[in-house]
């Protein structure tokens, strides 16, 4: 089958769960790859047979002159203009001035329109909204502490989102899933989307290396349709024990995706109605310093 016809098959459910879903973020660990290695990547992945389950590429503040400079060729080349998502600095101030200068030279053929940044108090939530342009959209990156649901309040009261860390370099890096149902559940029942990032090179959760190197420690990693699906049954009200079931499932087999929906252990069920409110109003993206990966693992399980 030629890949033209394979990407014809490709369940109508997998298309909604899965479009635009991968921002890319190889300049990350544990890739970690050169600016020039990330942007070719990022150019190969747009015009690939997946180009549709590619989000925006993740670049931080202070390398955005060091982005251009790599991608400036590709981007005069292309019609389809590029969209960024910026890691903010420790003064959000710079970082906002750089996006602005940065957008008034390059758009539209490529610009920014999303920061993601750090913000464990509600005064940063705040003040950083307060200096927001509207044609940027904001992620927060909130701790789980004691804090927590004044934050999600403030993003909801504000009208913001929130981003999730879902993995690392380190076993400790992983949040129990206790934590991420709480994040979802809690973001699901303030009406805050959100975006997850790091640990989710693979669908289904898995005991793997957690890095590249030959003798990187191994972990249990969470996976992306394990998260995606649990924010769907999250959002239908689905008792915590069901949830934590499905982020702990480990056999890709009792998911059977179809042109109408997916359905967990022939039980539970999500249409794509429920996939694309998911989509919509709970989980946006998530941030992967690989694109290769969760494509290789998706094939193997049928899927693409």
């Amino acid at each position: 089958m030629t890949p033209e016809k394979e990407a014809e098959n490709i369940k109508g459910s997998v298309r909604i769960l899965l479009s635009q879903i991968i921002d890319y973020a190889g300049l990350f660990p544990p890739s970690q790859l050169s600016m020039s290695e990330v942007v070719l990547n990022y150019a190969t992945y747009r015009n690939s047979n997946y180009g549709w389950m590619l989000g925006r590429f993740v670049v931080p503040a202070a390398r955005l002159d060091e982005f251009l400079d790599s991608a400036r060729d590709f981007v005069s080349r292309e019609g389809k203009p590029w969209q960024l998502a910026v890691v903010a600095g420790e003064d959000i101030n710079e970082t906002l001035r750089r996006i602005a200068d940065f957008n008034k030279a390059n758009a539209p053929s490529v610009f920014c329109d999303v920061l993601e940044v750090r913000a464990n108090t509600v005064s940063k939530i705040e003040n950083t909204v307060k200096s927001l342009p509207e044609e940027l959209t904001a992620y927060f990156e909130i701790a789980m502490g004691d804090a927590f649901v004044d934050l999600v309040t403030a993003l909801a009261m504000l009208g913001q989102r929130a981003k999730i860390r879902t993995g690392g370099v380190a076993r400790e890096d992983f949040p129990a899933t206790r934590e991420v149902i709480r994040f979802v559940r809690t973001c699901s029942a303030a009406n805050v989307p959100f975006k997850a990032t790091a640990g989710l090179h693979h669908p289904i959760r898995c005991f793997r290396p957690l890095t590249y190197a030959q003798d990187a420690p191994q972990g249990t990693m969470h996976g992306f349709l394990n998260m995606l699906l649990m924010t769907g049954f999250a959002r239908e009200s689905f008792r915590v024990g069901v949830l934590e079931e499905i982020m702990e499932e480990e056999f890709e087999e009792v998911f059977d995706f179809t042109d109408t929906g997916v359905n967990w252990r022939g039980e539970h069920f999500l249409s794509n109605a429920h996939l694309q409110r998911l989509r919509t109003k709970g989980m946006h993206s998530f941030g992967s310093c690989s694109f290769d990966e969760p494509v290789a693992d998706l094939q193997e399980l049928g899927l693409l």
